[in-house]
């Protein structure tokens, strides 16, 4: 990564939509530069994919949780299977492995409570799970980049 690449990241994370014209001027490059060097950036995993932003409100999703939850036994394929599956679910928009007194950290996006309580009481029935708790989020910010580079 030199300075480069670290100006057309920045650039792409404002806006992955931009075209590598427009990328390429803003930087003082060429366009055949400009697009060996963002193809340089996907074939190294840098750039690992371009997504739209969806807003879970206007898809009717707007009540969100974390979901904490413990699996019995503790053994990888079990924590494995249960994480394919729960990323399987519409609900899910994260999840995450973690240490402490949680083995799992899920996080979803429902139409309201009632759906909420329904997708854990759903869960609970799946018999790897020791204990599940939630909370819903009352705001979320998160950062759609990555600054510095």
């Amino acid at each position: 990564m030199d300075e480069l690449d670290t100006a057309l990241l920045e650039l792409l994370q404002e806006d992955a939509r931009r075209t590598n014209r427009d990328l390429a001027a803003a930087l003082g490059i060429a366009p055949s530069t400009c697009l060996e060097r963002v193809r340089s950036l996907r074939d190294r995993g840098v750039i690992s994919g371009y997504h739209a932003a969806v807003d879970l409100k206007a898809i009717d999703r707007a009540t969100q949780a974390i979901i904490s939850i413990k699996l019995r036994p503790q053994a990888m394929a079990v924590a494995t299977a249960f994480q394919d599956y729960v990323m399987q679910l519409p609900q899910t928009l994260a999840m995450f492995m973690v240490s402490g007194a949680s083995d799992f950290l899920a996080h979803v996006a429902v139409k309201d409570t009632e759906a909420l309580r329904d997708l854990v009481l759903n869960l609970a029935k799946r018999q790897e799970i020791a204990d599940i708790r939630s909370s819903i989020v009352f705001d979320h910010h998160h950062r759609t980049t990555v600054l510095p580079l």
